[in-house]
C-alpha cells in the first residue's frame, strides 16, 4: 500500500470526487492539508481521520454526497457495502464486558475472533492501539471507529464488522472529554471498501435518535434488527 501524501489530483481520485469539489473544499478549510512550495499536500492518515470525524454530525449532506460518489466509482468486481451484511450477529456484544480502554480494545478483537475471519487478533490489536494513539476514534456522539490505520487484508477472510456496547460511558480519547459506549470495529481489507463502509455508517451515526434507540437495545439480536430495519429506511 502506498504511504505517500495525498496532491489534490490523488486526493479527488481517492476518495472519487470532482477535482473542483476537492480543491474547493480544501481552500475552504475544510480538508485537514496544507500548503508545499504552493501545492496542497494531504496526509492519508488524517484524511482518514478528518471522514471519521464527519460521522456523527447531523445534517451532513457532504457525506450522504460522498457515500453516493463511492458507489458509483465502485468498480463491478468490487462488494456492495451494507452494514447488514458486514455485521453478523456473532459479533454484536450488548453489554460489552469492559470498563477501560485497554479492556475494550481486547474485549473487541475477541468478538471479532469468534466469527473465524480474523486469523490474526494480536496484529490487530497492536494496530487498532497503534491507530488510537495517533488519532483517538471516539466522536461527540459518544461512538468510536475502532480499526487500524491500514486495512488488514491478509490477516481476514473477508470485510467485516463488530459492535459492542459498554454498561456505562468510558474515557476513550475524546478531544472534550466526552464518555464513549458505542463501540465499533471496522475489520477491511482494502482503501475502498474502508472509506464506503465509514460512509455508510456515517449515515445511521449522524441520526441521533438512532443512536439514542441502539443504546436502549438489550441483546445482540434486538439491536442487529434495529441496525438493518434503519439502514433498509435510508433513501438514497
Amino acid at each position: 500500500m502506498p504511504t505517500s501524501d495525498f496532491d489534490l489530483a490523488a486526493l479527488a481520485r481517492y476518495l472519487h470526487l470532482p477535482l473542483k469539489q476537492v480543491t474547493r473544499l480544501a481552500e475552504r478549510g475544510k480538508l485537514p492539508g496544507r500548503k508545499v512550495a504552493g501545492q496542497w499536500r494531504f496526509s492519508r492518515s488524517e484524511i482518514h481521520h478528518w471522514l471519521e470525524q464527519r460521522i456523527g454530525a447531523s445534517d451532513d449532506e457532504e457525506l450522504v454526497q460522498l457515500e453516493g460518489a463511492l458507489r458509483r466509482a465502485a468498480v463491478p468486481s468490487e462488494y456492495t457495502i451494507t452494514i447488514e451484511a458486514l455485521l453478523p450477529q456473532e459479533a454484536i456484544a450488548i453489554p460489552l464486558a469492559a470498563r477501560t480502554k485497554s479492556s475494550v480494545i481486547r474485549a473487541m478483537i475477541e468478538l471479532a475472533t469468534q466469527t473465524g475471519w480474523l486469523w490474526d487478533p494480536d496484529e490487530m490489536a497492536q494496530a487498532v492501539r497503534q491507530r488510537e494513539q495517533m488519532y483517538p476514534t471516539a466522536m461527540d456522539n459518544g461512538v468510536a471507529l475502532l480499526h487500524p490505520r491500514r486495512p488488514l487484508a491478509r490477516i481476514l477472510d473477508r470485510p467485516f464488522l463488530a459492535l459492542g456496547r459498554t454498561q456505562q460511558g468510558i474515557p476513550f480519547g475524546n478531544p472534550r472529554g466526552s464518555l464513549t459506549d458505542l463501540f465499533f470495529l471496522i475489520c477491511s481489507v482494502d482503501d475502498s471498501g474502508h472509506l464506503r463502509t465509514l460512509a455508510r455508517l456515517g449515515r445511521l451515526l449522524s441520526d441521533s435518535e438512532f443512536v439514542s434507540e441502539l443504546r436502549q437495545t438489550q441483546s445482540a439480536a434486538e439491536a442487529r434488527s434495529l441496525i438493518v430495519q434503519r439502514e433498509r429506511s435510508l433513501t438514497t
